[in-house]
């Protein structure tokens, strides 16, 4: 089964950052057309950004050769964007293998969204396997920086927030306020399922998959794994 993530990355030669900084109240929202050579047109769509400030910051933007406005639908303009330099231009001096960075394009992962921000991209996708996410990770944690904003499998439900489901949270909170993560331990795992009205059992194996979680989110995500 596959994982799902979202992540940060920054990386301020990353595209369109200077877009976003100079119109800080629009949302922009990124495709790459890849196959068309070392200069891959761009799919721009900005949300609740004026034309004009939104072109003018086009237009000042190193990285744009041209721009075309596709459409508008509501609050949403969407512009092909011709860059001005290839990728060895624009990352070649922050990027210490672009080849590397090309290998992610053909690895079993599918980005479905890229956000773009003053400081980088908000990648969030899908990948084959902890491998496959590892190599993102990874690869960004040497050539930036890089903050996991949550991880689940494949299949689930998306998680609000911190990933965790609603019963986890709530025994995770009880547990705590209980006493049961104090040293020494001030409340017993049947004190908090009596309180919760389930069984020791079942509050047990809540709070271990919350825990574990937890940890595969922070801390588990900034390493690479055990051989």
């Amino acid at each position: 089964m596959g994982l799902v993530a979202e992540y940060e990355i920054t990386c301020k030669a990353l595209p369109f950052t200077e877009v976003a900084t100079a119109v800080p109240g629009a949302t922009l929202e990124v495709a790459i057309q890849y196959n068309h050579g070392d200069r891959p047109p761009f799919i721009v769509d900005v949300i609740h950004g004026s034309d004009a400030s939104v072109e003018r910051a086009l237009e000042a933007a190193s990285f744009v050769a041209e721009y075309t406005l596709v459409g508008e639908a509501g609050e949403t303009c969407r512009y092909q964007i011709l860059p001005a330099v290839g990728e060895k231009e624009r990352l070649g001096s922050h990027i210490e293998s672009l080849s590397d960075l090309r290998s992610l394009a053909t690895a079993e992962a599918i980005i479905e969204r890229i956000r773009v921000t003053r400081t980088g991209w908000i990648q969030s996708g899908w990948f084959a396997d902890r491998a496959t996410f590892d190599a993102f990770r990874t690869f960004w944690q040497r050539n930036g920086e890089f903050s996991l904003r949550r991880l689940t499998r494949d299949g689930e439900p998306e998680p609000p927030g911190d990933g965790l489901t609603d019963p986890q949270r709530e025994a995770l909170r009880i547990a705590y306020e209980m006493g049961y993560f104090d040293i020494p331990r001030t409340a017993s795992l049947s004190d908090i399922a009596g309180e919760l009205d389930i069984a020791p059992s079942s509050l047990s194996e809540r709070l271990r998959r919350a825990q574990t979680h937890l940890i595969e989110t922070t801390v588990a995500s900034t390493w690479a794994p055990l051989p």
